[in-house]
């Protein structure tokens, strides 16, 4: 039974999450026609993580973190952080909730020129009154430290470098000890030791318990984060496939997403046994399995654990070599989840990605290799 794979494995149940993005649907009304820039977007953020958000220009990368920010609201589905439902606030009350529990970072700084570092450190303190009036400066003066600009504090954002405004900007979202920071391209107008300083420091916040979500364009900073989301075509891929096939583009990604079917086994149940048919591609989503090659008179061989993010299956279908040479079976002491997919969407994938294809017959090759010398 097909399920929607669009829907992270860790969003099965929202209980206890600090963010819970339900059902997400937004259309923009243009004058050539509505555009649907999200489509059915489910996703969940936990405390302390450090998520990246990448996609193609017009993917919905940034229309889902004005999700987030209030700076957008849903046509339809449900926004929650922390206990506050952000898209039922009215314009008011979602101002006070944002100075008090969310810090934005913009890629082109947004620091008010006619006001020193300091000054513009201090000023979300004032409006959030989070901080007691007498305490404002001295914590200001703490963030321009933490980001390495006590020196530059009653500098004009004119004085400083594109890196240092940055730091400055970061320094004021978090003026009101907010526990989540949401950064826009924040490093999209840096040299490159400036985009390192800038990601250290969003790496340090994570560390300490800040939820840390970043649209990025640079897929290697990407995956620095503890977690990556990509999206396409206004949808959410799923992880597992983002992490096990990470060589096809994003639209293949896509595609091999609609095309999945998830499945269930109990500890030690068998997936492929020696010998049989095998038709599909398997992702290991959750728990283990084990690899075990079957000797003629009973004895068997565990040669190989997976966990998640592994996969088999591909040997049968990229080798073309009749029945399955091992058999799979689910890890003993723990239930498995997998993502299949078929033989013919697998294939038909692969006749496309060139690159992922031999990556994948390289793993084959070696397998068989390891099969050998058993």
């Amino acid at each position: 039974m097909a399920i929607n794979l669009f829907r992270q494995k860790q969003d099965s149940s929202h209980d206890g999450r600090f963010i819970d993005m339900r059902d997400i649907v937004k259309t923009f009304n243009t004058s050539v026609g509505d555009f649907t820039a999200l489509k059915d977007v489910t996703v969940g953020f936990d405390r302390g993580e450090f998520v990246s958000v990448v996609g193609r220009s017009g993917s919905g990368k940034s229309t889902l973190v004005n999700m987030l920010t209030g700076i957008d609201h849903p046509t339809s589905g449900e926004v929650r952080i922390g206990d506050t439902y952000v898209h039922r606030l009215n314009e008011s009350r979602m101002a006070r909730w944002r100075g008090r529990n969310l810090g934005i970072v913009f890629q082109f700084y947004q620091l008010l020129p006619m006001l020193s570092l300091l000054e513009n450190v201090v000023l979300p303190m004032d409006f959030g009154e989070v901080y007691a009036p007498a305490e404002r400066e001295k914590r200001a003066m703490e963030l321009l430290n933490r980001v390495g600009l006590a020196d530059m504090a009653h500098k004009m954002p004119s004085a400083a470098s594109g890196g240092q405004q940055q730091s400055a900007a970061i320094a004021r979202a978090l003026a009101n000890d907010p526990p989540l920071i949401v950064a826009d391209e924040p490093t999209g107008n840096l040299d490159s030791r400036s985009v390192e300083t800038v990601f250290h420091i969003f790496e340090e916040l994570a560390q300490q318990g800040k939820t840390i979500i970043v649209v990025t364009h640079d897929e290697g900073l990407a995956d620095r984060a503890s977690r990556k989301l990509v999206i396409a075509d206004g949808q959410i891929i799923n992880e597992t496939v983002v992490s096990t096939l990470p060589l096809l583009t994003h639209q293949q990604m896509l595609k091999a997403t609609k095309n999945l079917r998830s499945r269930a086994f109990a500890p030690g149940e068998t997936i492929i046994r020696q010998g049989g048919p095998n038709d599909s591609f398997y992702l290991i989503d959750q728990g283990h399995v084990e690899v075990v090659l079957e000797r003629p008179g009973g004895d068997e061989t565990t040669v190989a654990t997976l966990g998640p993010g592994g996969h088999f299956g591909e040997i049968e279908l990229l080798g073309k070599n009749g029945g399955a040479l091992a058999s799979v079976r689910a890890a003993p002491n723990s239930p498995v989840e997998v993502l299949t997919l078929n033989g013919q969407a697998f294939t038909e994938l692969m006749a496309q990605a060139d690159a992922m294809r031999q990556a994948l017959t390289q793993v084959m090759h070696e397998r068989l290799a390891q099969k050998a010398a058993t």
